[in-house]
């Protein structure tokens, strides 16, 4: 699915970039790029994009199909046939849709402005993806070529002979829940214009400046402003599009530059630089090499060239958020409309914390060591803006998306693996102060013990998700020497308890007055205010205690029972009841929903209680099942590189099952050989000896060629580099792993 070439003529200018490209690959440590699809997980319910970006780049310069709908949240569905037009910001994987701010469209001639979404037609035939670059030829003729830096996008355009080319700017485009407050096109000179485009939709405030430079002089600007745009109170018309007229262009590729800031045009203008010519090739070499290095920094050795695409595909979306929200100098301008200057690093923004504090911000201690630091303290810098932890920041505005305050596991594992540049007194701060917040249910919670239905929605959710975030708040204080916090946190860690039900063996809710809430059924979910559950049901929720999992497990009586639990989630019927169930709900073996993120750890469980040959049968299952090398190649929503985090993990061998213990627990490697790249020239290397489809199993592991019976290995030791080889097998080894000692890390 990488060559998407065909029935696209490769004319002079596809030429040389084949040819530029493929010297870069072949002077890279490893071509490893190849194998990269950006078109996995744009179909289906994936909602990624297939346009040019570099790694956590500001500009994500993609086509948007111009329809809208849940499957249409990154504004490209494979399963589409028009493009509306190419703009400069999207979100990868997300269940929510906004931005594609910038929105840009060639034609030939004016279109007049007689609905929403002009669009043209295309065809898959004629359109390719690959790391840096998109191309398509449209249906009308014109060939489009588009390549990024971080904060400038580099558009290409041929026009048929004899049309009157024209470079919209629509600035009016939006998706779904975001809709233009006010914009504004203005001509600088006969090749530059700038502007900006001011927004409403999942963040309530979106601020966004551009600059645009043609190589060739556009003869006139041409403004107007959509009439459906007028303010009901002041009568004015806020919202301005333009297009851009050229004329004697005489066949001519007409080349185009539009740099993004997040102060102003002055700023963006500057970021113009990032490109100093015209040079397309050498734009797209340049990405290609940053994404180069990307790859190699785990390289796997496999016969099975399958695999390797799911990988490389999935560590490329593991690069795609958080993304860069300051200019080159670290000034940025946040949703409260300051302008802050950052004396170190870069601002991001885009924190999917539901999704990614389980798998995808654990990697990045890996795979970013120097990023991360500016990732972590971005969120910080939220806290000190906001007043809270970020729990879904949107171009720097809260959007108060999902549950729980899932900074406080990604900013404790930091804290805990001492990640320099991370100042552990302020980090502490910022979470103790998130998690006495007066908003979301916290109070009841806090009083109660457990948040109460009658108290608040989702309440089942919040209790389990705030009392594994508090949890981790008592790890750093035990760390930092505070105990009566240790103390204070450790006791609201164990809320689950209070809504263990051992009649019905599920976790479920209760009110105030401590009856449980009827009608109840384990098969329901519901978007609606009155669920318990958000996103799942009490089936996959009743397993979201990953720090006290034999904690848990004697709630039932037993491991054994607790076992038996286990394997009868992946057993029972896969009905989710409700009328509006929602789709987020899906990947479905038995109620395990690999599709969305509550159920990621659940496989790993086996290995806590002394059965790791489960876990080994279960991930290899799920992996062969739920990742595929074709647009539709995802269970669920790709959610800013969590469920792609879970597959590399997981291919690997190991996976964060509770994220704030620097404890990676092993499942079934999938490649003969991993060499992960760590920092000081270091590297471990993880080989699996006799590996095969049918041996899924563990039959013993060495490391550094001693034994090791360990079912999972600590961060410190992985840090260290060296040799970890597994021997697999037919059939499991349940004397290996089955020990207390060998056991991950529990309260209980």
């Amino acid at each position: 699915m990488t060559n998407r070439f065909r029935g696209f003529s490769i004319d002079k200018f596809s030429f040389l970039f084949f040819a530029f490209s493929s010297i870069g690959f072949i002077t890279s440590a490893q071509n490893l790029s190849r194998y990269v699809d950006p078109y996995i997980g744009t179909g289906g319910h994936g909602h990624t994009y297939p346009g040019a970006t570099v790694p956590f780049g500001m500009v994500q310069l993609s086509p948007d199909n111009g329809t809208e709908g849940w499957d249409w949240c990154s504004g490209y569905n494979y399963g589409d046939s028009t493009i509306a037009g190419f703009s400069h910001m999207h979100l990868s994987g997300t269940g929510c849709g906004d931005w594609c701010d910038i929105s840009v469209m060639p034609n030939n001639g004016l279109i007049p402005d007689t609905a929403r979404n002009f669009r043209v037609k295309f065809s898959h035939d004629n359109e390719q993806a690959k790391l840096g670059f998109y191309s398509v030829l449209l249906d009308n003729g014109i060939k489009v070529g588009l390549t990024a830096t971080e904060r400038c996008g580099l558009h290409r355009y041929q026009f048929p002979d004899g049309s009157k080319p024209v470079i919209s700017f629509n600035l009016a485009f939006g998706i779904n829940w975001d809709s233009t407050t006010a914009a504004k096109i203005t001509r600088v000179n006969d090749s530059t214009v700038v502007g900006y485009r001011y927004s409403q939709g999942w963040a309530h405030t979106q601020r966004i400046y551009f600059a645009a430079r043609t190589s060739v002089p556009f003869s006139k600007l041409y403004t107007y402003k959509p009439k459906r745009f007028k303010d009901p109170v002041t009568g004015n018309l806020n919202v301005q599009n333009g297009a851009l007229i050229f004329e004697n262009t005489n066949g001519k590729t007409i080349m185009m530059k539009v740099a993004l800031s997040s102060v102003s045009t002055d700023k963006a203008l500057i970021a113009l630089r990032e490109i100093h010519d015209w040079n397309f090739d050498a734009v797209v070499h340049s990405a290609a090499q940053k994404w180069d290095a990307e790859m190699n920094k785990i390289v796997v050795k496999t016969s099975d060239d399958r695999l390797k695409r799911i990988f490389y595909s999935g560590l490329y979306h593991t690069c795609m958020a958080p993304v860069l929200y300051s200019d080159k100098d670290g000034e940025y301008k946040n949703a409260n409309g300051k302008i802050i200057k950052k004396k170190k690093g870069q601002r991001y923004t885009v924190f999917s914390l539901w999704d990614t504090f389980r798998g995808l911000n654990p990697l990045f201690t890996l795979t970013q060591p120097a990023r991360n630091v500016d990732i972590l303290n971005s969120m910080l810098e939220f806290s000190d803006e906001n007043g809270l932890l970020p729990v879904w920041d949107l171009s720097t505005y809260e959007t108060g998306c999902m549950s729980g305050y899932h900074a406080v596991p990604v900013i404790a594992d930091a804290v805990l693996k001492n990640t320099p540049g991370l100042d552990p007194q302020r980090a502490y701060a910022a979470m103790r102060k998130t998690a006495f917040q007066k908003v979301r249910g916290t109070p009841d919670y806090i009083k109660y013990g457990y948040l109460p239905q009658d108290k608040g929605s989702y309440s089942v959710t919040i209790t389990l998700e705030y009392a594994y975030d508090d949890w981790c708040i008592a790890q750093v204080a035990k760390k930092l020497g505070k105990m009566e916090d240790y103390k204070i946190f450790m006791d609201r860690g164990m809320a689950y308890k209070q809504l263990f039900d051992k009649q019905s063996g599920f976790i479920r809710g209760r009110n105030s007055d401590g009856k449980w809430v009827l009608p109840f059924d384990p098969y329901a979910t519901s978007t609606e205010g009155k669920s318990m559950y958000e996103e799942g049901n009490a089936w996959q929720y009743t397993f979201f205690v990953p720090h006290d999992v034999r904690g848990l497990a004697m709630e039932y009586g037993s491991y054994d029972k607790f076992v038996e639990k286990l394997d009868s989630l992946f057993s029972v019927s896969s009905a989710v009841k409700g009328e509006s169930a929602p789709p987020d709900v899906s990947g479905l073996i038995g109620q395990y929903a690999h599709g969305n993120e509550p159920s990621h750890h659940i496989a790993y469980m086996y290995s806590f209680v002394g059965q790791p040959w489960k876990t080994q049968a279960r991930i290899r299952y799920i992996v062969d099942s739920m990742y595929h090398d074709h647009p539709d190649g995802y269970a669920g929503n790709e959610d800013c590189g969590q469920m792609s985090a879970w597959a590399v993990w997981s291919m690997m061998g190991m996976y964060p099952a509770n994220p704030a213990t620097g404890q990676y627990v092993f499942g079934s490697p999938m490649f003969d050989e991993v060499t992960i790249k760590l920092p000081e020239m270091k590297q471990m290397v993880i080989k699996a000896k006799n590996n095969r489809k049918d041996r899924p199993y563990i039959q013993s592991v060495t490391l550094n060629g001693r034994p090791y019976n360990k079912s999972y290995i600590d961060h410190a030791v992985l840090m260290q580099g060296g040799t970890l080889e597994f021997l697999m097998g037919d059939k499991p080894n349940k004397h290996w792993g089955n020990t207390p000692e060998s056991w991950p890390s529990s309260v209980n």
